[in-house]
């Protein structure tokens, strides 16, 4: 398939099943665009996570599951046998609800993958752990203690490192599945407005069963609704004068 420049990702009727029979996606087609936050919201089970992990080939991870259809990040098929999987991950960045660092310092959080992937010399690794913080708007926090543990850190503190840590990788797109769940007001406003100045360089989806906050932090959304795409469009005309009723439903707060 040949892939429209205008678009960063492109899905087209992707069907996505586990342990052989239950499906998580039916027939998914959407397209996201460069630099541009992406919002996916819905009803728990509906597949937002599922699509997200599909998206970097996590779902790779999970036995018994399989797909049909297509997924395509810039011109590559991400779901032809021969993609490089490893190589996909590093483009497509994945940042979890729950803040896992890594019981290290915080430099180390951030230098221990790229040096894995190559990066070599103090001087190369400490300019990126200073710009993937900074990215994260962190490094005003932590900048003095850098080699004390990450454990130490804030649950706020700590989900910006593990964004700080997937940015450290120099991907091109950025997956985030419930960033702010558990946090408080102020740090999910850090992070929202960490996305916002992300997004000159990066594409990101981002995933939310906070209504309120995808209508706050993204350019577009699709509403999904067990396992199907009800609607897709501007998060401000979709939240103003949704196509769909079931879409005004959930967003009005009736039900999810």
């Amino acid at each position: 398939m040949t892939q429209d420049p205008q678009y960063k990702i492109r899905i087209k009727d992707l069907s996505f099943y586990y342990f052989g029979d239950f499906q998580a996606l039916d027939g998914v087609t959407l397209d996201i665009q460069p630099h541009e936050i992406f919002g996916l919201m819905g009803p728990s089970k509906s597949g937002k996570s599922t699509l997200l992990r599909v998206l970097n080939r996590m779902c790779d991870l999970i036995v018994g599951v399989r797909m049909t259809g297509g997924v395509w990040l810039d011109e590559e098929d991400i779901l032809a046998p021969d993609c490089d999987v490893v190589g996909l991950r590093r483009r497509v960045g994945l940042v979890l609800s729950r803040p896992t660092p890594l019981p290290r310092s915080i430099y180390e959080n951030l230098a221990l993958a790229p040096r894995l992937a190559g990066k070599k010399g103090r001087g190369t690794l400490d300019e990126l752990v200073e710009a993937s913080l900074k990215a994260a708007q962190l490094w005003g926090e932590v900048k003095d203690r850098l080699h004390d543990s990450a454990l130490k850190l804030s649950g706020g503190q700590q989900q910006r490192l593990c964004l700080a840590r997937t940015l450290a990788m120099e991907p091109e797109v950025i997956l985030l599945d419930e960033p702010t769940s558990g946090l408080d007001p102020i740090s999910t406003a850090k992070i929202e407005a960490t996305l916002l100045n992300l997004k000159n360089d990066y594409t990101i989806v981002l995933v939310s069963n906070n209504t309120k906050q995808i209508a706050r932090a993204t350019d577009r959304v699709a509403f999904l609704l067990m396992s199907h795409i009800i609607e897709i469009g501007d998060t401000k005309q979709v939240f103003t004068v949704p196509a769909n009723k079931k879409t005004d439903d959930y967003i009005s707060g009736r039900f999810g």
